[in-house]
């Protein structure tokens, strides 16, 4: 019981802090826009895109900055359906640029994602590159609000995503997300920046170019965490941004399978964390389990006290996560959010220890 105590002890502080940190944070620094408004590049990369692929772009027609100040630049990796065709009729008429890019070679050690990325940097005339996915579609306020977080010495500005759809898992998959970015944001805000999302991020080309750019780093399948650990390296800094000008949505996963895919990949990165942070996230993914020991040796009432106590405090972040970028919180999904989060953290345990190969995109990676 004592270790129980302390446990629990342990994950009720260690989620306290962070909302009261969460809750008194005050963001990066709003720079100006730097005037005149420069050029920017929008970079997309795409393979079998065909259903989501106008969605993306439409939004980026309907961004508040001159289209003649805008390169859009999309990589059709290999795709085998109509991702080309949809995105050319979707950009028909556009007053910026725009060049759909058959990606046919491989640069360097990149691969997937990272090789289409490094094709479409070496085509892209302008110092600012935004880097997107053909399942996002980003806010009108996008540029201007990731440019106004840029600084001297920033080499990255990322912004955040929220997933969006109409049914239950959809709807699960959103409030895990942004309560998830919520408490990456206060670790960032302690001053140790543990990742980028690679769908909605701003990196300066000089930044990019002094990493030798994805041709010349070491593969991963997590090709944005492998490029954010890259500009650090090189003495920049970056920002995290959590506000309504730069939350872009995205589009579901479809499927527990497909999410199990994902997750995995992601945790790739989560096991190149310090020693410390892999610690606090083992504490904090482990109540259920100990829950039950719990229910075990203090009883039922016990157990469900602790458990209530659980959704009461991560209700109080979702609160704050989803009100500080203007949206109500789904509190109505906690009862069910607990379930989901059993579901996905046994999937991933048992994904973790069996010898399978990750599947993205319609490839297999080992």
């Amino acid at each position: 019981m004592v270790f129980l105590t302390l446990y629990f002890l342990g994950w009720f502080g260690l989620l306290t802090t962070a909302i009261v940190l969460f809750a008194r944070r005050q963001g990066s620094p709003l720079h100006p826009v730097p005037q005149p408004l420069p050029r920017v590049s929008i970079l997309i990369a795409a393979r079998n895109e065909e259903a989501a692929i106008a969605r993306c772009l439409r939004a980026i027609r309907a961004l508040h900055y001159p289209p003649d100040l805008v390169e859009v630049l999309l990589g059709n990796d290999g795709s085998t359906d109509d991702t080309a065709a949809q995105a050319q009729a979707s950009m028909e008429g556009y007053a910026g640029s725009f060049q759909i890019i058959s990606i046919e070679e491989k640069l360097g050690t990149a691969h997937g994602k990272a090789n289409v990325l490094a094709h479409l940097a070496r085509v892209a005339t302008s110092e600012y590159f935004f880097i997107t996915d053909a399942d996002i579609a980003v806010p009108a306020s996008w540029l201007q609000g990731l440019l106004g977080h840029l600084a001297p010495g920033v080499g990255i500005v990322t912004g955040l995503t929220l997933v969006t759809g109409a049914r239950l898992f959809h709807r699960l998959q959103g409030l895990d997300w942004l309560m998830s970015l919520g408490l990456v944001q206060v670790v960032t805000d302690l001053g140790r920046p543990v990742t980028a999302m690679g769908n909605n991020m701003l990196i300066t080309r000089v930044a990019y170019e002094d990493t030798g750019g994805y041709e010349q780093l070491p593969f991963s399948i997590i090709e944005d965490f492998e490029l954010f650990k890259a500009v650090l390296r090189h003495g920049y800094t970056s920002r995290n941004v959590f506000r309504p000008e730069v939350l872009a949505e995205s589009l579901p996963i479809y499927t527990w399978r497909g999410l199990l895919h994902q997750r995995r990949r992601w945790m790739l990165g989560v096991e190149a964390l310090p020693a410390w942070l892999k610690l606090c996230l083992g504490l904090y993914g482990s109540f259920h389990l100990v829950l039950l020991a719990l229910a075990w040796l203090a009883g039922l009432k016990v157990a469900l006290g602790v458990w209530l106590l659980k959704m009461l405090l991560q209700g109080g972040l979702a609160v704050l996560c989803f009100g500080r970028v203007g949206r109500r919180a789904p509190l109505e999904l906690l009862p069910m959010f607990e379930l989901y989060t059993i579901l996905l953290t046994a999937g991933l345990t048992t994904f973790r220890l069996l010898p399978l190969r990750f599947e993205w995109k319609g490839r297999r990676y080992s």
